[in-house]
């Protein structure tokens, strides 16, 4: 039986800010670091053996990470990939989400945020996200899920989402209400080549 976690990273500047974010390449607060602690604690109480560890090419994904794995005392390789990145908001990016409500109507900025196939302008869908995200991901971390080895990806909102969409084999219409929360661990157990368990991680929030 193997586990895949699904982390997305601690709370960045930007979260903190109310703004979005996409691909600008943000740091964590100490809110955010002390989130990846935390997290790193639930996930200690597996017991569980990570065999490989995944993130985006943003260091707000990748610093989760890496406190993760100090935490777990884990020496092993991170590999990074663009293709875990978080969705291109576009046009959107570094705009307040309350300003952007109020200027287009809470309505379009929740399709914008959480449909499967409308982007804002000059960016990306969630399915346009899905259509980078999940060929890396079936080419590249479910062969060792198959292989039964345990895996971690810390990423983001969006690129877990597409992910989570295909995992649990979900429809264009129930990703909508699907929301990823930072620093909580989502688990998923494997066995026969097939999910079989999900679990999301107690994490007390301070």
């Amino acid at each position: 039986m193997a586990k895949l976690i699904l982390l997305r990273h601690g709370e960045s500047e930007w979260n903190k800010l109310n703004l979005f974010t996409g691909w600008k390449d943000v740091s964590l607060t100490d809110q955010g670091k002390i989130e990846a602690k935390l997290a790193a604690f639930a996930i200690q109480n597996l017991k569980v053996d990570i065999n490989y560890a995944f993130t985006s090419a943003l260091k707000r994904a990748k610093n989760t990470l890496e406190i993760v794995l100090y935490i777990l005392k884990k020496d092993i390789g991170i590999i990074s990939d663009k293709a875990l990145n978080e969705r291109n908001y576009g046009d959107l990016t570094g705009l307040n989400k309350d300003e952007a409500r109020k200027k287009w109507g809470d309505e379009q900025v929740k399709i914008w945020r959480r449909s499967y196939d409308v982007a804002p302008e000059n960016g990306e869908s969630l399915k346009d996200t899905s259509n980078r995200t999940i060929p890396y991901f079936k080419d590249n971390i479910l062969p060792k899920l198959y292989n039964n080895e345990n895996v971690i990806i810390t990423a983001h909102g969006n690129s877990l989402r597409s992910i989570i969409m295909h995992v649990e084999e979900l429809s264009e219409e129930e990703i909508i209400n699907v929301e990823i929360t930072t620093g909580i661990p989502i688990v998923y157990e494997f066995e026969n080549k097939k999910m079989i368990k999900k679990t999301e991680l107690f994490v007390k929030r301070y």
